[in-house]
């Protein structure tokens, strides 16, 4: 079977597809909610293509499919096969040692904040992250240091102000005197953006940039706009790394069609488990209600689970991509605490798992 024969074939499911070229080497993997629509679209009604993917076309011999049942296991079995095939056009995960902190150290006499490929070098310090797009978090640093007027860009004379100073993009820090008190409590700012306590600076920025439209300021609003947009995905970031560090058993259940369910069992930042479940009445299904309650007992009681105590490098992808599952669509999922493991038989999860099987059907249920 050629290519075209090949595209022509595919199913319309959920899955992971692996371009290859002459050579048989798997240049790109993708995923896909309908496998035939998005190959599809590589080779149909192309124009519109961007010059990456025009040569990832271009060099496309063959390919491969695998099939999932739904669309955040075909997310999740991506994420494993870039990290462990690493195709060539892949470029964000071309390098799995590609990712970025914030740092916060003492340098000069005041603390200064940076961006860092290695937390391990370069003396002690503040870090947050990791992030994965290193372009996004250095222009969310420069907007921050732009808006809260840190920009000093140093002078060589004792006590005198820098050139950004004079731009307004440095509140005189480098003069010393009062403003190294502002400084510090600016930094102390900053941290609680990071860390996710305190929010205020984006409310500050979102602010200024209505000011400065309603002012037809229109190319510096568009330039708040953008650092807001990089802050917030800081601050998404951190509270990914947060819900992965949690490391909650988390239950989800999905509709697969009418007469099919799908359980998934997440703990962290890892799949654990997936099971179908056949089931035309769910929210009066005994028999389904204990089905669900042993699998959580068997996979989150299992005394092998070892406990995460940071997320890494090998956990943040997975983590964005259960994170956004979890808050961004209309999924029904129950976050199980160790207490109801003790005994398959724990009446609470037993209620807490009826309930979810009825919300479920009551958010799967046609509206009229």
């Amino acid at each position: 079977m050629n290519l075209t024969e090949k595209v022509q074939s595919l199913p319309l499911q959920p899955g992971v597809y692996l371009m290859k070229d002459s050579l048989g080497h798997i240049i790109y993997v993708g995923k896909a909610k309908s496998l035939k629509k998005r190959v599809q679209s590589y080779f149909y009604n192309n124009k519109g293509h961007s010059p990456k993917v025009k040569r990832l076309v271009s060099n496309i011999r063959d390919l491969e499919y695998r099939l999932t049942d739904t669309e955040f296991e075909a997310f999740m079995l991506e994420c494993r096969l870039i990290k462990e095939l690493k195709p060539m056009y892949n470029r964000k995960m071309k390098n799995p040692l590609a990712y970025t902190y914030i740092s916060i150290r003492s340098q000069g006499g005041r603390r200064q904040i940076g961006v860092t490929g290695d937390p391990s070098s370069g003396g002690e310090g503040l870090f947050f992250g990791p992030y994965t797009s290193r372009s996004t978090v250095e222009r969310a640093v420069q907007g921050l240091k732009e808006h809260l007027c840190i920009l000093c860009s140093g002078s060589r004379r004792p006590g005198a102000h820098c050139l950004n100073y004079s731009l307004g993009l440095c509140m005189g820090v480098c003069a010393g005197g009062e403003a190294v008190r502002f400084y510090e409590e600016i930094i102390d700012r900053v941290i609680a953006l990071l860390d996710g306590t305190d929010l205020r600076i984006m409310e500050e920025m979102e602010q200024r940039m209505n000011v400065e439209a309603d002012r037809f300021h229109f190319e510096a609003a568009a330039a708040l706009r953008d650092s807001l947009g990089q802050v917030r995905f800081l601050v998404q970031k951190k509270q990914v790394i947060h819900f992965a560090e949690e490391n909650r058993n988390i239950a989800i259940v999905e509709t697969m069609d009418e007469h099919t369910l799908k359980l998934l069992l997440v703990k962290g930042s890892r799949l654990l488990g997936q099971l179908r479940l056949e089931s035309s009445h769910p929210q009066s299904n005994t028999k389904l209600r204990d089905t669900i309650c042993t699998a959580i007992t068997e996979t989150f009681g299992s005394p092998s689970l070892i406990e995460m105590t940071e997320i890494g490098r090998n956990e943040i992808d997975e983590a964005q991509i259960i994170y956004s599952y979890l808050t961004s669509t209309s999924v029904s999922h129950l976050v199980i605490p160790d207490e109801w493991l003790v005994s398959p038989a724990d009446r609470r999860l037993a209620d807490a798992v009826g309930t979810l099987l009825a919300e479920h059907a009551e958010l799967s249920s046609p509206v009229d």
